[in-house]
């Protein structure tokens, strides 16, 4: 199986987050346990450069926000 592998970047008004097809699954996988009905609303998941997302990213935070 290979790696996951992701990468978030932006500039101005714009992210763009690119990964390889585990890194994709990785991703699907978070959100959809995000939505967990376990999961209270503020839950959220921090993705970092060198942990796991790829060198150079920027930090994402994946939340959970019921008043959207």
């Amino acid at each position: 199986m290979e790696e996951p592998r992701i990468k978030v970047s932006g500039a101005d008004t714009e992210i763009t987050v690119t990964g390889n097809a585990a890194g994709l699954r990785y991703l699907g996988e978070t959100l959809i346990g995000l939505a967990d009905p376990e999961h209270r609303n503020g839950y959220h998941v921090h993705l970092e450069p060198g942990i796991n997302l790829q060198d150079g990213s920027v930090s994402l935070i994946l939340a959970r926000d019921e008043e959207l």
